[in-house]
């Protein structure tokens, strides 16, 4: 029997699961987990398929806003709510970085994954393993708000589960630092409420007669030793949001071609196409207050396009918007 809305567990670091899934899928647990993918899913390691005998209920917890999310993160805790994470999938799947799958999703029967994150403590002079990552804001001089606290953990990206849908939209490695090429595993710092943000723009942008089909995150989560080489004026911010996981430099690029497309139909790229989703954030966070935050018009340079900021960091704030 379904459990009412009112009775959900809340699961550590804003993640929500509600309890009538934990009802309607232990039986399927203890099943043989499948051990192939869906041809249209790519590779995930590490990774259990979990077959779910019919769609997740409660679908608007886990798929948020927006409808679109493919997955959750969360950090190992040996605190009660985590219960039900390891009822559903396994001890071992909420203690070690990595994705689980459930072979049924929402309605459309996409795949749905819980992201077990790497403790922030693993971080060790600056480093995950071999990867770096500097040091935040807090480390140093404590942290001046919440908002500003340090990342709970680290979504760790492998070469195989990098292609994994975090919304209907984007991947892992759509949100990666754009640096350390050659090094994995690499780690994340990624909200959820962001991509679901992104989601519900893309979303009021094709309510309002706009074709979106590929957003590009020209930049997403920036480690600390990576932003802080554009410290400075005119530049980057020392406390940027992109460090949090909370914030993405977007552009509406359906061609493909790394450029924003001409979104308000005048012939031209420019700043007024950058508007153009401006207008839909305005309207995205008048609906959703929740997910209120920053936004910025951006010019295009000699190296990339005209582009826009988004970010869920909890208050208002615009610029270049002028």
């Amino acid at each position: 029997m379904l459990v009412s809305r009112s009775r959900r567990a809340r699961l550590s670091f804003g993640v929500f699961v509600p309890v009538a899934l934990c009802a309607g899928l232990v039986a399927a647990l203890r099943a043989p987990a499948e051990a192939a993918h869906p041809a249209t899913t790519p590779p995930v390691h590490p990774a259990v398929v979990v077959s779910a005998p019919a769609p997740l209920p409660d679908s608007g917890v886990l798929y948020g806003r927006s409808g679109k999310l493919r997955a959750r993160f969360v950090t190992p805790t040996p605190r009660l709510e985590l219960r039900y994470l390891s009822a559903l999938f396994g001890d071992s799947a909420t203690r070690r970085p990595g994705a689980v799958h459930t072979r049924q999703g929402g309605a459309d029967g996409e795949s749905f994954s819980l992201v077990t994150l790497l403790p922030f403590t693993e971080k060790v002079r600056g480093r995950v393993g071999s990867y770096r990552m500097g040091f935040w804001p807090a480390e140093r001089r404590g942290a001046r708000s919440e908002r500003y606290a340090n990342p709970d953990g680290f979504i760790k990206v492998t070469p195989e589960n990098q292609l994994l849908y975090v919304s209907e939209h984007f991947r892992l490695k759509d949100f990666l630092t754009k640096d350390q090429h050659s090094v994995w595993p690499k780690y994340l710092v990624l909200r959820e409420d962001l991509v679901d943000k992104l989601e519900l723009v893309i979303a009021d942008l094709k309510a309002h007669g706009v074709r979106v089909e590929h957003m590009q995150v020209m930049s997403g989560f920036r480690t600390p030793q990576y932003n802080q080489r554009g410290v400075g004026a005119g530049g980057r911010a020392q406390d940027s949001r992109h460090q949090y996981g909370d914030a993405a430099d977007v552009f509406v690029d359906n061609d493909r071609d790394g450029r924003l497309d001409d979104l308000n139909g005048d012939g031209r790229v420019d700043t007024r196409d950058v508007q153009v989703m401006m207008a839909a954030v305005e309207r995205v966070e008048r609906r959703y207050p929740e997910l209120v935050g920053g936004a910025g018009v951006y010019k295009a340079t000699s190296a990339h396009g005209p582009f826009a900021h988004i970010d869920v960091r909890g208050k208002r704030a615009r610029w270049g918007t002028s």
